[in-house]
């Protein structure tokens, strides 16, 4: 099978020599992905598994064994990797005796201890008191392997101290090359060591040879004078003087060894008191040694001499044992009101939280450090949310007092703000584009809202993952300890945990609602009831944030969530977030609709009227792009991140975001509106010009220093019709594009105002041009006292009619050179007018006489086949009721006359009549 990863190497090892069971830390590189994946680890040969505790890729702890080897090599095996090497090795050293009253680290088996005073071992048998080398010759160790010499020796031991100790197996373990002589040598030694023995014990015997020799003596008296004195009679007189030899004696031996057995038991009294001086200064120096350690910060210590005196002295009867135990608790007691004084201390750690917290624990503190710490941590970042939020509010105060202050020279600090690449937005431009560099570099600072926003989430973010993962470490139990080594705190600190999971949950909750509710009081502060606006209001909402801002805002709340989702903290928690983003969404989307509004007013004093070939401004192109800018800006807002409600799954919203876009095309048509009617002294056209790339361009309307309103009108009418078939349209389909929800009614509303527009700015136009036209043919038709029933023969088109063209012509140039596309409908509308005026006054004459009615056909001849491509229905029948008035031409030389003069007439007017003779598919188009 192949592997995935690099075999494992050790790199390093501390301490890197000690006795068995020295706790080691191993470095390296692989060292295994993780506890499950560690499957082998020898020191000096070796197997250290069952100590083994894997940290991380790098790092091992565990204990070393009683090895064989003095000295070897560190191996790590892992199932990614396989077996590893080392580049270091470990040095195991022989444990040191440790007398009954030496401090240790370790505990001691007290059963077989050694004794400093007489330099053995208490309890051991002599045999094990035998010299190392008992040969007294060089000892020169085999290499023969030690599985072949138990094979070979099966039952026996090489330990010349042991039962089944085999001479063979030792000469061949340690004398394997020794010579011959040198076993001689050895022989001899051995004979020695017997004869010394042997002699030492003829020597005790012959001290007592006279003593011996004078007892036997006494003996042999006593024997003889019984039988030559009978025994009876020896036997009183011998018995009395037994009795007085030993008063004697004891008399004699108290006399001469009372000093010297005072005198020892003097010293044995002294001796016996230094002894338990000695065996027990382990407790009488355990007070001095706990404060000392506690100066230093050696808890760890502290901890292990406090539980050898609790499990040696704890429930001692021993008054003076008792009296320095209590010392000790005292310590201890001050020891762990210390502990929990660092635990409860903020900020802190998650590493010193949880040493504490073992320390505690191994202390047996009463109560629950952790959840004490728990509490604490909870209140700690409530209040450090508050104050966060006070010094902000505090901060923006200030800043508002000192930009009203008279004497603040604003441009003095001109430094970006923190977020200052977001302020150079249009969202920021807003008003006039002529405002002085010191508002500038107040506009583009950041509003305090939203640096706090920032600030309190980072916060939030910050110190919630702790906080959680001490909560995870109290629920499973790794507080107390990490190799599950303590399972009965383990057990009881899961139940707490399983027990407060309820008063955890209420304070991640709090936590939660208290970040919302900040950041509600900061930006929506409408959405809090009164109570809570006082506790987490208090800013001077002088003007709303721009949809810019919002949108920063919501990324980075959106930002906090994820990162706050990541911790696995459940999501009924996180769902006041949640809520928080789709009210800030909703908001930003209405606000930055409502700005958009405002814009769309202020396009009016954009309006430099220069118009292109096809007779629009450049207002309905910057109407639609200030539309999309904001649909653009919105993007982010309008998208729904994992977890996130739609915008518009509320009726409400959409309901509002369809008015506001109602009102944003309304106030665009009010602005043409105003453009189209205002009084000429209002308009400004001292910066007008026109596009004169065109050759079909002639009677240009710029050549005068200003803009007529019946000019004004035509551009109106050329931007209403372009709104009405293109940028209408392309909003619309912006608007699905972005999800918005009633577009159709958007479209519907506003397609309808514009036309209502629309009509109204060409009934406008049409009164102006069409009346003056209309009004002039009266007073033509009888200039001179003209008269229907008495006129001369016919010779040609009278002067009133060519008067009207002209005018016609003149509508037409103007219309033309705006726009083309308008030409039709303008002058159709013109000539209805014209023709319905014409045939009024052709019914209204009681009687025509021969040459009048032969007039009055002819100039109605001539004016319906000179604008024949614009005559509509209603036109073409108010020509056919002023024909129909007229009597009908019955000779043909009368109507050879008329056809004519018809001929003449097209014929003298052909330059001014061209404009009406285009093709009429073209000009016909609407």
């Amino acid at each position: 099978m192949s592997r995935t990863r690099q075999p494992p190497l050790v790199t390093g090892i501390s301490p890197n020599e000690g006795i068995s069971w020295t706790k080691v830390t191993i470095r390296g590189e692989n060292l295994g992905t993780g506890p499950t994946d560690l499957i082998g680890l020898t020191i000096c040969g070796h197997n250290c598994l069952l100590t083994a505790e894997w940290m991380s890729a790098s790092k091992i702890v565990c204990r070393v064994g009683q090895a064989k080897n003095d000295k070897g090599d560190i191996i790590v095996t892992t199932k990614s990797g396989g077996k590893g090497t080392s580049t270091v090795s470990f040095k195991l050293l022989k444990p040191e005796k440790i007398g009954i009253l030496d401090q240790s680290a370790v505990w001691v088996d007290e059963m077989n201890y050694y004794d400093m005073r007489t330099d053995r071992n208490k309890g051991i048998p002599p045999l094990s008191l035998r010299p190392a080398n008992p040969l007294g010759i060089e000892i020169d160790k085999g290499r023969f392997p030690q599985k072949d010499l138990e094979s070979l020796f099966p039952g026996m031991s090489a330990d010349f101290t042991s039962e089944n100790f085999s001479a063979a197996w030792y000469l061949i373990e340690n004398h394997s090359t020794t010579s011959f002589d040198q076993l001689k040598t050895a022989v001899v030694n051995l004979k020695k060591q017997a004869n010394k023995k042997n002699e030492g014990s003829l020597a005790y015997v012959k001290g007592g040879l006279s003593t011996f020799f004078e007892a036997q003596d006494a003996l042999s008296a006593i024997h003889q004078k019984l039988e030559a004195d009978g025994t009876e009679k020896v036997e009183g007189s011998m018995t009395q003087k037994l009795e007085n030899v030993l008063n004697r004696a004891s008399n004699t031996a108290d006399t001469l060894f009372q000093e010297v057995l005072g005198r020892k038991d003097k010293a044995d009294s002294t001796r016996n008191a230094l002894n338990v001086l000695q065996r027990f200064k382990f407790l009488f120096n355990l007070p001095l040694n706990i404060e000392r350690n506690i100066q230093k910060g050696d808890y760890d210590v502290v901890i292990n001499d406090y539980e050898k005196a609790k499990s040696l002295f704890g429930k001692t009867e021993v008054q003076v044992f008792k009296k320095y135990y209590a010392e000790v608790e005292t310590r201890i007691e001050a020891l762990r009101e210390l502990l929990l004084d660092k635990l409860l201390e903020t900020p802190s750690t998650l590493h010193d939280q949880k040493r504490y917290i073992r320390y505690l624990s191994d202390l047996h503190a009463p109560g629950d450090p952790a959840w004490q710490c728990i509490g604490a941590q909870h209140q700690w970042i409530l209040q450090l949310m508050h104050n966060c939020k006070e010094s902000y509010v505090k901060e923006q105060k200030g800043s508002n007092a000192l930009l009203h202050s008279p004497m603040l020279d604003l441009d003095s600090d001109m430094r970006p703000s923190p977020i200052g690449h977001l302020s150079q937005t249009a969202s920021l431009k807003r008003g006039s584009s002529f405002q002085s560099g010191r508002d500038d570099a107040w506009r583009y600072k950041a509003p305090q809202q939203v640096v706090f926003v920032e600030k309190l989430t980072k916060l939030v973010v910050s110190q919630l993952p702790n906080f959680w993962k001490l909560w995870v470490s109290y629920v499973n139990g790794s507080l107390f300890s990490e190799t599950a080594e303590k399972s009965g705190q383990m057990e009881r600190s899961k139940k707490n945990a399983r027990q407060r999971q309820n008063d955890f949950k209420k304070m991640i909750q709090e936590v939660m609602h208290s970040l919302v509710k900040l950041i509600r009081g900061a930006l929506l502060p409408f959405s809090l009831r009164e109570g809570e606006l006082r506790q987490y209001g208090g800013w001077e909402m002088k003007s709303e944030l721009s949809g810019q801002w919002l949108t920063h805002v919501i990324q980075t709340v959106r930002l906090s969530s994820e990162s706050l989702t990541a911790l696995e903290i459940p999501n009924d928690m996180l769902q006041i977030i949640q809520d928080l983003i789709l009210d800030l969404r909703v908001r930003c989307i209405i606000v930055t609709l409502q700005h958009t509004a405002e814009d769309t007013k202020r396009l009016a004093e954009k309006e430099d009227w220069v118009v292109d070939n096809e007779g629009l401004t450049s207002l309905p192109s910057q109407f639609e792009q200030c539309i999309i800018h904001s649909l653009q800006s919105l993007k982010t807002v309008l998208d729904c991140k994992p977890g996130e409600a739609s915008v518009f799954q509320q009726q409400k919203t959409q309901e509002d975001v369809c008015q506001l876009s109602i009102g944003i095309m309304q106030g665009f048509i009010d602005c043409l509106e105003q453009l189209s009617t205002k009084p000429d002294g209002d308009i400004d056209t001292s910066h007008l010009s026109v596009d004169v790339s065109s050759p079909e361009l002639f009677g240009s309307i710029h050549e005068e220093s200003s803009l007529s309103s019946e000019q004004r009108l035509l551009i109106a009418l050329s931007n209403c019709r372009y709104l009405e078939r293109h940028t209408f349209l392309n909003i619309a389909e912006h608007f699905e594009k972005h999800g918005f929800q009633g577009v159709d009614k958007i479209t519907q509303v506003s397609m309808e105002s514009l036309k209502e527009l629309d009509q109204r700015l060409f009934e406008m136009y049409i009164e102006f041009k069409a009346d003056p036209i209309v009004g002039s043919l009266e007073p033509g038709i009888y200039a001179g006292y003209f008269d229907w029933k008495d006129c001369l023969i016919p010779t040609g088109v009278r002067n009133y009619l060519k008067e009207a063209l002209v005018n016609i012509i003149a509508v037409h140039a103007e219309v033309f050179t705006i726009s083309k596309d308008l030409v039709p409908r303008v002058m159709s509308r013109v000539v209805e007018a014209v023709s319905e005026e014409l045939s009024r006054l052709m019914q209204c004459v009681s009687s025509f006489s021969k040459n009048g009615a032969l007039q009055a056909k002819l100039e109605i001849c001539a004016l319906r086949d000179t604008v024949a491509i614009y005559l509509t229905p209603e036109s073409k029948s108010s020509f056919k009721q002023a024909l129909e008035a007229l009597p009908q031409l019955s000779s043909g030389t009368d109507r050879k006359l008329l056809e004519e003069l018809l001929n003449k007439f097209k014929s003298s007017m052909h330059l001014q009549l061209t404009c009406f003779q285009a093709s009429s598919s073209a000009m016909m188009k609407t």
